[in-house]
């Protein structure tokens, strides 16, 4: 079946959630439009000159990217100057430019967690949590015979996740009432006669950024004229996302022990470390990227190690004082992992949908630094 970029960008919605960017952040569709025609898409870090090119002679229709293309607002378009050239080599190729950044960083399953389970942590937690999505439970009356229908449609259009279950739901057998009157066309029973009808209760949760969706989709599958249901706001929230890790090692271990650790874990030949690195840890908190700021709630959190992609010289400078120790791994190298999983997430609900679309890693992907050395 053809495929669109509305409907990838649907289904990134679901792996990174756009509600959760920072409000800085500039993600979603940045080149392309929606009704665009998709069959191979190139996930990458940073859409660079050499990736565009590689997604030329791949002949790739989108591009999904960590880092916006376009991050800052934008006062020419100019062909002679590099950002310009590259977007106009993007636009002449009609290739449609997605991206997913502080919210890719947050969700459950991306950035932060590729990185805190690659360093072997357990019991792994966000950092520093979003306020969360405020959450409603939508409970609807269906006649037996017509729940499998009912469910299928809310759960498609958003319902029903807790954590990483979706289709969390609940249901109960009883009997409804009620009389249809002058001017009804009723499913079951007739005018002016009370019918009883085995009905199923079905509740689910419901996020509130789909819930119009959900109910519109309940709705359309429906039997009834009327439909019973009802809208309950919760007082809890979906607050298990947010920026940073912090989980434990299986044992304790030498500090330095850890770092070469590290090193093997994202395949660096070395690590900048600084702060008080003679002594034994087991809690550590990471942030990919730049995550300088996150150090003073690391050592709130009682965290022995801070790992992070790349700290300015004064932040390193400051951490001797906390009592915590750094590592500096490299921006690019925190952060890389999350393409494999990425695409691994893609393809599995490409298949589920059944989706004909080839997802492709950039492979002149690649660490900007190089190290030159006497």
């Amino acid at each position: 079946m053809g495929v669109t970029v509305k409907q990838i960008v649907d289904v990134m919605e679901k792996i990174a959630p756009s509600y959760l960017a920072e409000e800085w952040d500039n993600i979603g569709l940045l080149l392309g439009g929606m009704n665009d025609s998709v069959e191979t898409i190139m996930v990458c870090l940073d859409v660079t000159e050499s990736v565009v090119n590689e997604a030329i002679n791949q002949g790739v229709n989108m591009i999904i990217s960590h880092h916006p293309v376009i991050f800052e607002g934008l006062k020419s378009l100019r062909s002679d100057d590099g950002k310009g050239r590259l977007l106009h080599l993007l636009i002449k190729n009609n290739i449609a430019v997605f991206s997913a950044h502080t919210n890719l960083d947050k969700a459950s399953g991306g950035v932060d967690d590729v990185l805190a389970a690659r360093l072997g942590l357990g019991n792994i937690e966000p950092l520093v949590r979003d306020e969360g999505e405020k959450l409603y439970k939508v409970v609807v009356f269906i006649p037996e015979g017509h729940e499998e229908s009912v469910m299928q449609a809310m759960t498609d259009a958003g319902a029903g996740w807790i954590g990483k279950y979706s289709h969390c739901t609940f249901q109960a057998k009883g009997v409804g009432t009620f009389m249809p009157l002058d001017g009804t066309n009723p499913y079951i029973g007739q005018q002016g006669h009370i019918q009883r009808v085995d009905e199923i209760r079905l509740e689910t949760i419901a996020p509130y950024r789909y819930l119009e969706k959900i109910v519109q989709s309940m709705l359309s599958v429906h039997p009834y004229e009327e439909v019973a249901y009802d809208i309950y706001p919760l007082a809890n929230k979906r607050n298990e996302r947010g920026l940073g890790r912090i989980g434990k090692l299986p044992c304790k271990m030498h500090f330095e022990e850890f770092a070469r650790k590290v090193c093997r874990d994202l395949n660096v030949p070395s690590v900048q470390v600084a702060g008080q690195t003679q002594r034994e840890v087991q809690t550590v908190a990471t942030c990919a990227g730049a995550g300088a700021s996150l150090i003073n709630k690391a050592y709130s959190k009682g965290a022995h190690v801070f790992v992070t992609g790349e700290m300015k010289y004064h932040d390193a400078c400051d951490v001797e004082h906390l009592g915590i120790a750094v590592i500096a791994a490299g921006h690019f190298a925190t952060e890389v992992f999350i393409v494999e999983e990425l695409i691994h997430r893609l393809q599995m609900a490409f298949n589920d949908l059944q989706y004909e679309v080839k997802v492709l890693r950039a492979q002149t992907m690649a660490e900007p630094y190089t190290i030159i050395g006497e």
